[in-house]
């Protein structure tokens, strides 16, 4: 098959129209599939993700059969959920609600796609949608689907139901019981009831004869070890900051055969959340159509494009797709549009942006950068061999991370000014007790960063930063990488065994900076207009992405800096950024110490000196007609 990489240019119709995908429209006229091509064919107006989701199942629908694809899809299971809905009461009618083609969609992924011995293919799954567009209603169809259907024949099944805390749980969990409540009141689900001896209880649903029990347990609580879920759903899981609990739950299901996980919420202020993160996983595993590493995540998210279009209404379907209905369409839009215009007045327009276009940002309005514009500054890669650098170093002992960054400034190809930011990390986990327990802390996975190269774990057999693996690995990087250091800016407290041993055996411009607003104001303001203006460059850096939307703005009568919130949140690498920017700003400026002879001279080897003293542009030896 063609390879396909949508990362860069994100045109998924464009690539979808240079595709044949004739057989597969001929062979599958499922609800599921007819969805997907609508939203191709571009008849029902979608944001992006769901582009790229219905992208993504005609693709596998033709890569069936591949031996490096052993997944396939079932008309008949997909149709078997869309059957049972049928029958599934609204608890706030009474009856069942006829589904939409968007929750036909979601149902049909959920279930449809199979592995090859029978099991659901999506092991993992994310749903999110705008508040109020029915999230509840369909997970308690899953659920009483998976519950009543799926475990027939089977016994010590465990299902869970969960959100935040005990109300939200509860909410979710009451309304499975009230819907197979009024299941079980017709056949033949009547029968089936009364042979397994189906007890609807205040916090379990059970079988007893099967003893397939279904759990409410809250976040909050965190119960889940020793249990092997064959389902389990999580509302809100966007508020949840920490994957520690989660991660029980993921690993108790690893020996269950026909195993689903599904998380969902809408958007939340706070991006750095691992809901946030995974969403941004299965996005890139939905674009780089080519590779088979997230086969069994799947991601369907209705939101927004743009926060531009939080003034476009026409727009609001992509995350509001209840808006289609005819019935609910005036009453809705109205709804929306009292509640932008009411936020806008009190100054509150992200609850609006999060909660009913579900986009994700920094709510709070002393964030230092938005999500978007870190985001849109990610690069591939940039060649840093022989460039100039300015070096910035934001030294830890104990818990906080020892930072190092790199500001490379060069011309883009029509001549305009631009900086590329790297770093490398150098992590302690004394004060954590391991580097799992630190990983926890932190939210980040340091292992798998440390493979990537973006950080080193430290080498001290107690946990603490070592100064000689900082100092070694900085000179051998400089060295590997010919790089020419103009200048190098360091914390005034840092003066570490490491800026001593730089100080004696370089001939780098140090500099030591003091870390207040006054001196920091200038470097702060231009890191965060480099990012809005898009004059900045990174690599996809999740230990430097965590750090740009960690800090906050603090601002006093002299000027500004950055800070975290709390203690846990990292900022080092920001730090260290603005250090190196102290001078890398003013790079191309006829002030600027790169522009400075003398400086440049002392950067030189003895051998680059020998050179350009007998260069004759260099003016120093002059004419010999001069004597």
């Amino acid at each position: 098959m063609k390879k396909i990489d949508l990362t860069t240019n994100h045109d998924v119709i464009g690539i979808y129209h240079t595709l044949d995908f004739s057989d597969v429209r001929t062979k599958y006229h499922d609800k599921g599939t007819v969805y997907a091509f609508n939203v191709l064919d571009e008849v029902i107006v979608t944001g992006y993700f769901i582009k790229l989701a219905a992208f993504r199942h005609l693709r596998d629908l033709q890569r069936q059969g591949d031996k490096d694809f052993p997944y396939k899809y079932s008309v008949k299971q997909a149709s078997n959920i869309l059957k049972f809905a049928k029958i599934a009461p609204n608890v706030d009618t009474g009856e069942p609600t006829k589904l939409m083609d968007w929750q036909e969609f979601i149902m049909t992924q959920l279930i449809g796609w199979r592995t090859l011995d029978g099991g659901k293919r999506f092991s993992r799954a994310i749903v999110s949608v705008s508040r109020g567009q029915g999230k509840t209603y369909l997970m308690a169809i899953l659920q009483g689907y998976s519950y009543l259907i799926e475990t027939m024949g089977l016994e010590n099944q465990d299902f869970l139901v969960a959100s935040i805390n005990f109300k939200q749980t509860n909410k979710l969990f009451g309304y499975i019981k009230s819907m197979l409540r009024k299941i079980i009141e017709t056949e033949p689900f009547k029968s089936y009831a009364k042979e397994v001896d189906l007890s609807i209880q205040t916090d379990q649903i059970i079988m007893k004869n099967t003893n397939n029990v279904m759990r409410a347990i809250s976040h909050e609580s965190g119960q889940y070890d020793s249990f092997h879920f064959t389902t389990a759903v999580v509302d809100e899981i966007g508020e949840i900051t920490s994957r520690d609990k989660i991660s029980k739950i993921i690993s108790g299901q690893v020996k269950v055969k026909n195993r689903q996980f599904i998380q969902i919420s809408t958007s939340y202020p706070n991006p750095t959340v691992p809901f946030h993160e995974d969403q941004k996983m299965v996005q890139q595993a939905m674009e780089q159509d080519w590779n088979r590493d997230a086969d069994s995540y799947l991601g369907l998210i209705w939101a927004q494009d743009s926060l531009d279009e939080t003034f476009k209404p026409e727009t609001w379907v992509k995350s509001n797709p209840l808006l289609t209905l005819e019935s609910e369409r005036e009453v809705l839009l109205q709804g929306l549009t009292d509640k932008r215009d009411s936020d806008l007045l009190a100054g509150t327009i992200s609850d609006f942006q999060n909660k009913n276009l579900n986009m994700w940002l920094q709510e709070s309005t002393n964030s230092f950068l938005k999500l978007s514009d870190v985001s849109m500054a990610i690069v591939d890669r940039l060649d840093i061999y022989q460039r100039q650098v300015y070096i910035g170093y934001d030294y830890s002992m104990f818990s906080d991370n020892t930072a190092v960054a790199f500001v490379y400034p060069y011309l883009d190809s029509k001549g305009h000014k631009r900086w590329h930011v790297e770093q490398h990390s150098f992590i302690p986990w004394e004060k954590a007790g391991s580097i799992e327990a630190k990983e926890k802390q932190d939210g980040i996975n340091y292992r798998e960063l440390e493979k990537l190269g973006y950080c080193t774990i430290t080498s001290h057999p107690q946990g603490l930063i070592n100064d000689d693996q900082v100092y070694q690995w900085l000179l051998n990087y400089v060295e590997d990488n010919a790089l020419d250091v103009v200048f190098f800016g360091y914390d005034a407290w840092g003066a570490t065994p490491a800026i001593k041993q730089l100080e004696i055996n370089t001939s780098w411009n140090l500099m030591a900076i003091r870390q207040r607003t006054s001196e920091l104001k200038d470097p702060t303001k231009f890191l965060q207009s480099a990012f809005v203006e898009g004059s900045i460059s990174r690599l996809d850096d999740k230990i430097m992405e965590k750090a740009l939307l960690n800090a906050q703005i603090v601002e006093d009568k002299i000027g500004i800096q950055v800070d975290k919130a709390k203690a846990t949140l990292k900022i080092d690498v920001v730090d260290a950024i603005i250090d190196a920017l102290y001078q890398g700003m003013i790079h191309f400026e006829e002030y600027s110490d790169v522009n400075d002879p003398e400086k440049k001279i002392g950067r030189m080897t003895s051998a680059e000196v020998e050179a350009w003293f007998n260069d004759p542009e260099s003016g120093l030896l002059g004419d010999i007609d001069d004597f």
